[in-house]
C-alpha cells in the first residue's frame, strides 16, 4: 500500500488579513491575534491524496509545523479522511523561514520513514515563496514536480504528471518516491462531513518536539534560518482620481500629456 505524506500549514485566516500585525524586533507575523486556518493550496494537496487513497489504496498521514493551535487544522485534515496527524510543536521552531521550515519538515518525513510520495500546496498565502516544497525535495534526495495540475498513478514504481506552464502544461513520469506541489486546478477539494467530524474525535494528534526529531536547536528556527529580514514598511495603497474635462479629443490630450510626465511614454 502507498504511503504519502501531505504537509499542510495553518495560516492567519486571509479574511482577516489586515489585522495582521509584525514584530518590530524579530519582523516575524504575530499570529495570536488572528484565527489560523488550513492553508488554501494544500486543501487540494489532500484531495489528491484522499483521490489516491480511494481509487488505489494509500495510507495517509499529515505533516504540519506550527504552534500546538496548528493542532485544529491536522485534526480538521484527519476528519477529511487521514489516517494519522503528526504535528511538530517547539518553541525552537517558531520563526522558521522558508528553508528551515523545509529542513524541519524533511526531518520528520525521515522519521514517518518508508514513504512514497510527499504531496504540498504549491504555495502559503502567507509566505508564498514556493521554496519549501523543492527544498525538502532536495534535502530527501527525492525528484520534485512543482505546479502539478493531474496526476495520474501508474504503479508502484511511477506517477505520470502534468505540470502547469504560462501557456500549457508540461507532462512527464516520475520515479517514486517523489515530491510534488499542486496547484487549485489539480481538484475541488471536499467539504467537512459531520460523520468524519465523529470519527476524527477518536483519532489522537502525535506531537514531535525537538528532542524527538533528534535535530539541533541551531538549524531550526530563526537560529536555523539563513534569511535576514533588515526593514519592513507599510504600503500605502492609496490612488488619487483625476477626471478630465473637455470633449473627446481634449480629454486625448490630456490623458496623453499625463503620460508623458509620468514617465510611461
Amino acid at each position: 500500500m502507498l504511503k504519502i505524506v501531505v504537509c499542510v500549514k495553518a495560516v492567519p485566516d486571509p479574511k482577516l488579513a489586515c489585522d495582521l500585525k509584525i514584530d518590530p524586533v524579530t519582523k516575524t507575523l504575530l499570529r495570536c491575534d488572528v484565527p489560523m486556518v488550513l492553508n488554501s493550496l494544500d486543501k487540494h494537496a489532500l484531495e489528491a491524496a484522499l483521490q489516491i487513497k480511494a481509487e488505489n489504496g494509500a495510507y495517509i498521514c499529515v505533516l504540519s509545523m506550527g504552534p500546538p493551535e496548528a493542532g485544529s487544522i491536522v485534526k480538521e485534515c484527519m476528519a477529511l479522511g487521514a489516517d494519522k496527524g503528526i504535528l511538530l510543536s517547539d518553541p525552537c521552531f517558531g520563526g522558521a523561514d522558508a528553508y528551515a521550515t523545509a529542513y524541519t519538515l524533511a526531518t520528520g518525513v525521515q522519521k514517518i520513514g518508508d514513504v512514497d510520495a510527499v504531496l504540498c500546496g504549491m504555495a502559503s498565502s502567507d509566505g508564498a515563496t514556493e521554496w519549501v516544497g523543492p527544498e525538502m525535495a532536495v534535502m530527501l534526495g527525492m525528484p520534485v514536480v512543482t505546479r502539478v495540475r493531474e496526476i495520474i498513478v501508474g504503479n508502484d514504481e511511477s506517477w505520470e504528471v502534468k505540470s502547469a506552464l504560462e501557456n500549457g502544461y508540461r507532462r512527464m513520469r516520475v520515479r517514486l518516491p517523489a515530491l510534488l506541489t499542486v496547484t487549485r486546478d489539480l481538484n475541488a477539494p471536499r467539504a467537512l462531513s459531520f460523520s468524519g467530524i465523529i470519527k476524527a474525535r477518536k483519532k489522537v494528534i502525535t506531537q514531535w518536539r525537538l528532542d524527538d526529531l533528534g535535530v539541533s536547536a541551531e538549524t531550526v528556527g530563526i537560529k536555523g534560518s539563513p534569511t535576514i529580514v533588515t526593514e519592513m514598511c507599510a504600503v500605502d495603497n492609496a490612488r488619487r482620481v483625476t477626471f478630465l474635462e473637455g470633449t473627446r479629443e481634449e480629454k486625448a490630450e490630456q490623458l496623453l500629456q499625463k503620460l508623458i510626465e509620468g514617465g510611461l511614454l
